[in-house]
Order: C-alpha cells, then sequence, then structure tokens
C-alpha cells in the first residue's frame, strides 16, 4: 500500500503550468505545512504538539507523549501568465505532501513523509517568419514560417525520516534524512515550412536517486506563564546530486545523444523567531539562504545564483479552551518575498516573487484535529516583459488523536 502511495505521488508531481520551471531543477518547494503556508511559510521556529513541522526537525520533541499525529494536504493552483502579445490562464491540483509524528520515548521525536522537492510543468508555443533570399513569380520576396515549443514535465519528490532530541527542557536538536528520487524531461522543438530549413528535436531527461540531510535547533523558554519565545535555526551542507543527464537530439539528417553529469545541491541554513501570547497570539519570522551561486549544475557554477526568502506570519485564536465555536477557531495571515536560484531571472530581490496569504483552521469537536484551510496570492516577474500572478488554495487535515494510553475497562 506504501509503495503504491509512493508511485502515484511521484508520478503526480505537475500541479504547476508556469515557463519559470524550465530552467534548473524547477520550481523548488518550501515543505511548509498548511498551517505554515496561511502565516506565509514561517516555520523555522515554529514549535507547537498539534502540528508537524518537517522544515526544522528540532519541533519533533513537541509532540505529546501519547500523541500520534497524521497530515496530509492538497491544493488547486490557478495562474494568468502575461506579456506583450497577450495572456493566457492554467489551472492544476496535485496532493501535495503526506507526514505523520509521534514519539518513541519521553525526549524523543520521530517523523517521516512523502514531499516534493522541486515541479515541473510548462507547454509553450511560439510561431513567426524570417524571410528567405528566394522570390516568387511576381518577384515578391518569399518568407519560411517557423514554429518553436517549449515542453516539460515531472520533478523530484523526496522521503524523509527524522529524529529530534530534547535537552535541558529549553534546547531542542534533530535530523532529517532525505531520499530523493524522480525524473524531469524537457522537449524543444523548432520546425520550418520550407525544406531548405533544418528543423530540430531535442529532448532532455534528469533522472535524480540520492540521500541528502538537514540538521536543526531550536531553544525555547516560556516567562511570565503566558509569554513564549523560540529561536530556530536549520542547515544543509553543500553535497553532490546523484544526477544524470541525458539529450537526445534529432535533425532532418541525424540523431545524437549526449550523457553528462556533474550536478550539487546547494550549502543551505536559515534562521528565526516565533513569540506566542497565552497559546493565544502567535508573530513568527524568518530569513533563509541558499548559496546556489556554487553549486554546480551540468558540471558548472555559472547558470544558477543565490536564493534568499524573507517570511513573517500571524495566527490568532480568541480563546482556545472557549466553548463557542468561534473561539477555538485559528485566523492566520503571512507575507513572504524570495527572488529565483536561476541566474538572469528575477535578480533583483526587492522586486521578485511576492506572495501574501491568509487561512482559517477548523477544530473538530471533541477533538485536536485541525482542517486546514490556506488562500495565496503570488507574483512573479523576471521583467515587465512576462509576469506570473497565481492564486493557490490548499486544504489540509491534520489528524492529532492520543494513541499511546492504556484504556481502562
Amino acid at each position: 500500500m506504501l509503495a503504491c502511495t509512493v508511485y502515484q505521488y511521484a508520478n503526480s508531481q505537475n500541479n504547476t503550468n508556469s515557463p519559470y520551471t524550465r530552467f534548473g531543477y524547477g520550481d523548488i518547494g518550501n515543505n511548509t505545512n498548511g498551517e505554515q503556508r496561511a502565516m506565509g511559510g514561517v516555520s523555522i521556529a515554529t514549535r507547537s504538539n498539534k502540528s508537524i513541522n518537517s522544515v526544522n526537525p528540532a519541533s519533533y520533541t513537541a509532540v505529546d507523549s501519547m500523541t500520534f499525529m497524521f497530515d496530509v494536504g492538497a491544493s488547486v493552483f490557478a495562474s494568468r501568465l502575461a506579456d506583450a502579445n497577450g495572456h493566457r490562464n492554467t489551472f492544476n491540483g496535485n496532493l501535495e505532501y503526506i507526514t505523520m509524528q509521534f514519539p518513541i520515548g519521553k525526549w524523543i521525536g520521530f517523523s517521516a513523509g512523502l514531499q516534493p522537492y522541486s515541479v515541473v510543468g510548462y507547454n509553450m508555443t511560439q510561431s513567426d517568419s524570417l524571410p528567405t533570399k528566394d522570390v516568387d513569380v511576381n518577384g515578391n520576396p518569399t518568407y519560411a514560417y517557423w514554429t518553436q515549443s517549449f515542453y516539460g514535465e515531472g520533478g523530484i519528490s523526496q522521503v524523509y525520516m527524522g529524529l529530534s532530541f530534547e535537552l535541558f527542557k529549553h534546547v531542542s536538536i534533530g535530523a532529517n534524512a532525505y531520499y530523493m528520487f524522480g525524473k524531469v524531461e524537457n522537449l524543444r522543438s523548432l520546425s520550418f515550412t520550407s525544406s531548405k530549413y533544418t528543423s530540430v528535436l531535442q529532448r532532455n531527461y534528469i533522472s535524480v536517486s540520492d540521500f541528502r540531510f538537514r540538521y536543526g535547533l531550536q531553544a525555547y523558554h516560556t516567562f511570565a506563564k503566558k509569554h513564549n519565545i523560540v529561536i530556530g535555526a536549520t542547515f544543509e551542507n553543500k553535497s553532490k546530486l546523484n544526477g544524470e543527464f541525458l539529450q537526445i537530439e534529432t535533425n532532418t539528417y541525424d540523431t545524437t545523444s549526449t550523457l553528462s553529469n556533474g550536478f550539487d545541491l546547494p550549502m543551505c541554513y536559515g534562521v528565526g523567531m516565533q513569540y506566542t501570547y497565552d497559546n493565544r497570539l502567535v508573530i513568527a519570522a524568518d530569513y533563509s539562504f541558499q548559496n546556489w551561486n556554487n553549486a554546480q549544475y551540468f558540471g558548472k557554477t555559472d547558470s544558477l545564483q543565490n536564493r534568499m526568502k524573507v517570511s513573517i506570519g500571524a495566527e490568532y485564536r480568541h480563546n482556545p479552551m472557549g466553548q463557542k465555536y468561534i473561539d477555538r477557531m485559528a485566523f492566520r495571515a503571512g507575507l513572504n518575498i524570495s527572488n529565483s536560484y536561476i541566474t538572469g531571472v528575477q535578480k533583483d530581490f526587492l522586486s521578485n516573487n511576492i506572495g501574501a496569504s491568509v487561512g482559517v483552521g477548523f477544530p473538530l469537536r471533541n477533538s485536536n484535529t485541525l482542517i486546514n484551510t490556506t488562500f495565496e496570492y503570488g507574483k512573479v516577474s523576471s521583467s515587465p516583459l512576462l509576469r506570473e500572478d497565481y492564486f493557490k488554495f490548499t486544504i489540509s487535515a491534520c489528524i492529532n488523536e492520543n494513541w499511546f494510553f492504556k484504556r481502562k475497562l
């Protein structure tokens, strides 16, 4: 059953239709859960016994000693691509993630899950003409018409397992081990109506199968009974990626193939802070950095650039223990800004990917389980010539139940 789920998930990672996913490994996700997405993606200092935070493995010790949690999320994604020639609307949907978490000791927490690392999906066509040296029977110049097409699909998925250890009641450390797998296909074709020009079809395949690791730390303290502060940090080493690239090019005359490697995953780090008042108000902020500038892609380090992201978010519950249902609902909002890791795309950090989100958490009666909904709006632009506006709706269910206790008869 688990093998079938992994296979279906890995082969359904195509919940985007963006020309920006044509480059690099595609659109790289942040692996936040439904709650965190509604708060702008803040996650590094998030620490809760009612949700799973897979971004920082140090958070797993927050789980209650008798609790099992299971979280699954799905989304629908609508985008509008606009340039000087007009606009196009697209619509996609997909399963986002599956995670679980439970304690394996008084000071030890465990989590595992299935998530996307990157997603590729685009389909573009453009046509035009160019003058030839020939003329028609009336002496007028003739034209050769051409059509250029770009198509891509696939992505890289990851299965993770992580452990967290609590130290001195105020510090927690943890680590995630990820197994990455998947395949990306990119197709490019150029065809002419005139036989005097050579038509070309090029297919690129990138297949990945490798491990990587992430380390996390959280320090936390409650003072004056109602005030809680968490400071968090994450780190990943730069590592070689066991990836293989195959290019097959076919033209009017012959077919050639090229096999190469030389891929890296970058050094990454992030820091964050979260403040909670009386279990009612949460305010958090994150900063993360990915050093793609020194990561090899096709054996070179000149096609990728460093990526930064800043996120802020807040959550409010009027009264978590209130009798009225609306008192126990969670209202969330957030903002984030980041730049692309592809060289030449959105190089100016302050005018790049900007996202805003709002969401509501609906608690089930007589249960700690939450149904989380998130609405996100984002703008992606590399220049005034091309802009992508997108809307994303995510719904997730975080099942939180007491499983590890003996029932009295």
